[in-house]
């Protein structure tokens, strides 16, 4: 691919992008990786229009997420310039930020005509929410260790490069199996595994990764890996006998008291994406944080393994990485914090220590880039210091 497509697609290997097809609900529709600013903001807040997706039902009660006596309003120099927030959400193209302090809000704000019960679209924020499915899946019984073979719970994979591999290497992206996740090479893994045929019967993904040889002993190199993502989704499901958005429903979305249902984009299989593509309201995104700040407990009820939030949200792998390292799905940015990340813009931010988690939803207009990182870790950085400040 050439020109302004190959850019955009190779920005989004660098990020984490959209790996595996989605299904789109009529013809015509471009890849996600290409829509117009108007066809970004339209559908990243109704994406169930574009793509066959499934549902992630909300329960009976909404966790509270109270607004804080004092709300922050600050101002941060980047570039040379002076910025308030609303300069920031408006030349970023932020759909909505969100500041939680002690589990109460101090800076809720909107953009591009989004209301607070829109949901927009997590791009690879998602990876995130299936590693922690797998969290609980552990503490159900239903996978027996980080240590399990990957194989016990796909068998189709026996006989590949994933023997030997277990599911935390799945999760470290370091399974060692050799992977090609640059989108401008038709000839990669990456834009391969995405066009497969669909034989009834049999996950066109699965199929694909079985065939993968050995680059590496699993474990010793991180190589970002969309496609094992996907995969991790599978083996949850698997491993639960339940579909991933119903698993999340009972694990998350329905005890932790989300505000609204959920919706996850699925692959020519009908089965959920793993590394890709949920759809969310801002204050849910601050709430799936809020719960791993928590140490992934709905009220008295041990959702997660206890010690499993921080594991999973510390370095586990630091060779072949950016800044401090890689955990289960979670990135470990130089701030010291841990977060979830998805290209165009998306992030929840937890500082652990402050007891604060940030949301931005956004509409970039490329993937990813290193003047929209640094804009994003500045406003970050100056969100965190108000919120320290009250």
């Amino acid at each position: 691919m050439r020109g302004i497509l190959g850019v955009a697609l190779a920005a989004a290997a660098l990020a984490g992008g959209v790996a595996q097809a989605q299904v789109p609900t009529r013809p015509g529709i471009p890849s996600i990786l290409v829509w117009a600013p108007q066809q970004q903001s339209d559908w990243y807040r109704d994406i169930e229009s574009v793509y066959r997706v499934e549902t992630v039902k909300r329960g009976d009660k909404v966790h509270p997420l109270p607004k804080a006596d004092k709300q922050i309003d600050f101002t941060f120099e980047y570039g040379g310039k002076t910025w308030s927030v609303d300069d920031y959400m408006k030349a970023y193209k932020s759909s909505g930020v969100i500041v939680l302090k002690d589990g109460k809000v101090v800076l809720e704000r909107y953009g591009l005509d989004r209301k607070p019960e829109d949901r927009w679209t997590s791009f690879s924020v998602a990876k995130s929410v299936t590693s922690t499915l797998v969290g609980a899946a552990i503490q159900d019984g239903k996978i027996k260790s980080l240590n399990a073979p990957v194989t016990d719970y796909i068998p189709e994979l026996k006989g590949s490069g994933y023997d030997g591999v277990t599911v935390r290497q799945l999760l470290m992206m370091s399974s060692g199996v050799k992977w090609n996740e640059d989108y401008t090479d038709p000839k990669s893994d990456v834009a391969q595994s995405a066009t497969l045929p669909f034989e009834p019967g049999k996950n066109p993904l699965v199929a694909y990764m079985s065939r993968l040889p050995r680059a590496h002993e699993p474990g010793t190199f991180f190589n970002y890996n969309t496609g094992e993502t996907d995969l991790v989704g599978i083996l949850v499901s698997n491993a639960v006998g339940k579909s991933l958005s119903q698993y999340a429903s009972e694990k998350i979305w329905k005890p932790y008291g989300m505000e609204r249902d959920a919706i996850w984009v699925v692959d020519p299989a009908g089965h959920e994406r793993g590394g890709c593509c949920m759809s969310i309201t801002l204050r849910d995104y601050a709430r799936i944080g809020q719960f791993m700040l928590e140490g992934g407990k709905a009220g008295d009820r041990q959702i997660l393994p206890a010690g499993w939030v921080d594991e999973a949200t510390s370095p586990q792998i630091t060779n072949g990485t950016r800044e401090r390292g890689y955990g289960y799905f979670w990135w470990m940015p130089d701030n010291g914090a841990f977060e979830a990340r998805g290209i165009f813009g998306q992030s929840i931010t937890v500082f652990r220590d402050e007891r604060i988690v940030i949301v931005t939803n956004a509409a970039w207009p490329q993937a990813t880039g290193r003047e929209l990182s640094l804009a994003r870790a500045a406003f970050l950085n100056a969100a965190r210091a108000a919120a320290n400040a009250m």
